[in-house]
């Protein structure tokens, strides 16, 4: 259905909407260590394409038709909910981490460990968003380029990506964030 494309595209809007302010800011600090690999930079441009380039396509032509799949209704109207609960996370995120953030392994000369709000819970709800993204796309896109490329692309990415995070925070906060890691899960909450 269309409505699904659309929402799709409705998320990716929200997203660029949620994180201009503070992407305007970020770029104006000044930084004290980058950690910018070229498997980052190229991962990051195969996510690109899996998350923007082969769903507009999918959205825009036709040549993407010869692999797509139906889903019910319901599985549609699940990826909108999904959906909409990634964009909760992803805003939360930006929200509580302020200019904290950065859009690849950086640290601000002011940088401080942020451990409340969302990250009282879990110490990348960022990617937990982009989980619950990289769900819901093919249940909205119902094509298995345009819907699960991302999914595919994400996974090492994350994996990399995390690792490669969480050594820069133990280099720069050492026991304070092996205390935070102990107390918080990655993606999902620790239980008590």
């Amino acid at each position: 259905m269309a409505i699904f494309k659309l929402v799709f595209w409705a998320a990716i809007i929200a997203e660029m909407v949620i994180r201009a302010p503070i992407s305007r800011q970020q770029r104006k600090e000044a930084k004290s260590e980058q950690r910018v690999s070229a498997q980052e930079k190229t991962i990051l441009g195969f996510l690109f394409v899996g998350m923007f380039l082969l769903p507009l396509i999918y959205s825009t032509t036709n040549w993407l038709n010869f692999a797509n799949y139906s889903l019910p209704n319901w599985a549609g109207w699940l990826g909108v909910v999904l959906m909409g609960f990634a964009l909760l996370i992803f805003w939360r995120s930006h929200k509580d981490l302020g200019l904290n953030w950065s859009p690849s392994l950086e640290i601000r000369k002011e940088h401080t460990l942020i451990t409340n709000g969302i990250f009282g819970y879990i110490r990348h709800p960022m990617y937990a968003s982009q989980w619950v993204w990289v769900i819901a796309q093919p249940l909205l896109l119902q094509n298995w380029l345009a819907g699960f490329l991302n999914f595919l692309i994400f996974i090492p990415f994350y994996i990399l990506r995390v690792r490669a995070e969480e050594q820069m925070m133990l280099d720069r906060f050492g026991d304070e964030y092996r205390t935070y890691m102990q107390k918080t899960g990655a993606i999902f909450p620790k239980g008590k």
